[in-house]
């Protein structure tokens, strides 16, 4: 639009300045016409002046600027000079037609021009923009459930109904795909739930016989070291069993009972278990009481695996120390070392330290309980202490 009003711009022009040249040779032809049939010559400054000449040249057509009286100023004028021989007289027949007013013609088109361009492009954009927000309404609604779609509730996905075909397809292959998901997944947490339910029977029950088997025959150093090995692998089976379906659980969006509950009264207890098994000395500092907003399960759970970590890793003398704000709470024990590979400490079964017998998922389900809660779980190394911290705010 832009370059076509340019295009017009120039193109009136041309029309304006030949339409000027048409009229300025038909008067000049008029007053050829009169001096031939012998009439007196005239002249009208300085539109048509009209005098005798002893040069006989060809038309001249020029730009001129001449003082108009009746403005009383200098005004841009068209001229042409015809030289012309008239019952033996040669005459110099100028005539004059100002170009300001042509120039203000071309003005005013292009100006009106450019407010028809301006007004028909605010009208569209307004009908688009509100076309396209009542188009588009069907595909936003869709996306917006997406968006909101959940695998732990049953409800289906509520699309509305477009007579848009394009929408319309999508919904439907939104509607099969969610169902089929839904579907896997079910199918997915019974296969889980099944199989850790299962396991946790037959482990049981070797558990037991190995138990009877130890307590009850008399038994030579060999075969006691290896039932008394064998019954820890199945303890630790059974633990890695039962912290993989945790996880599965959390990683699903199962837990989803959150309320206040007191970490303070959690890490107390955990303390009070931790001290009837275990030798170390844990030092308890206690600034505020710290309330969080999560499932009580999870909770103790993310406590006793921090604390749990830090009595299987501490090295040498001197107490474990648990520190408990307003906004954090920090399990600390002490280490030769720090971890060579930190970015990797909450990944699943990773173990800096293989003589140390755990199942290697204690961080890793502390870590996916943070998330969970967009709390943040660190790891760091100060002056001899590995130092686990989360925070809350």
């Amino acid at each position: 639009m832009s370059l076509s009003s340019i295009a017009l711009y120039f193109y009136l022009r041309n029309i304006l300045e030949v339409e000027i040249e048409e009229q300025l040779y038909s008067t000049a032809a008029r007053i050829e016409s009169s001096l031939e049939a012998g009439k007196n010559p005239y002249s009208l400054p300085p539109v048509v002046e009209v005098a005798t000449s002893n040069k006989s040249l060809p038309d001249i057509l020029k730009d001129t600027l001449i003082y108009d009286p009746s403005q009383d100023e200098i005004e841009l004028f068209r001229e042409l000079s015809s030289f012309k021989k008239i019952n033996n007289i040669n005459y110099k027949i100028t005539v004059r037609d100002l170009v300001v007013e042509s120039e203000n013609i071309l003005m005013a088109i292009i100006i009106s021009y450019l407010l028809i361009i301006i007004t028909v492009f605010v009208v569209l954009y307004y009908f688009n923009k509100v076309g396209n927000s009542y188009l588009w309404k069907p595909f936003f609604n869709t996306l917006e459930q997406i968006k909101e779609f959940s695998l732990s509730t049953k409800e289906p996905v509520a699309l509305s109904i477009s007579n848009i075909r394009e929408f319309s397809e999508l919904n439907t292959q939104v509607k099969i795909l969610t169902d089929k998901v839904r579907g896997d997944y079910n199918n997915l947490k019974q296969f889980t739930e099944d199989v850790s339910h299962e396991l946790q029977t037959p482990l049981a029950i070797m558990q037991v016989k190995i138990e009877s088997v130890i307590n009850d025959a008399p038994l030579s150093n060999q075969q006691y070291d290896q039932l008394t090995s064998i019954q820890k692998d199945i303890k630790r089976v059974t633990q890695m069993n039962k912290g993989l379906t945790l996880l599965t659980k959390i990683e699903n969006n199962q837990f989803i009972n959150p309320k206040q509950v007191s970490l303070t009264s959690i890490v107390e207890g955990n303390i009070a278990n931790f001290k009837e098994i275990f030798q170390q000395d844990i030092q308890f500092v206690n600034e505020n009481e710290l309330l969080v907003t999560m499932d009580y399960h999870l909770a103790e759970i993310l406590c006793n695996n921090l604390i749990s970590n830090a009595i299987k890793h501490h090295i040498g003398s001197g107490d474990i120390v648990i520190e408990i704000t307003k906004e954090h709470l920090s399990v600390c024990n002490k280490g030769e070392k720090p971890i060579l590979h930190a970015d990797r400490i909450f990944n699943r079964f990773y173990k800096e330290n293989e003589s140390v017998k755990s199942t290697g998922l204690g961080l890793a389900i502390a870590k996916k309980i943070c998330d969970m809660y967009n709390f943040k779980l660190t790891y760091t190394f100060e002056k001899g202490f590995h130092i686990f911290l989360v925070q809350f705010s």
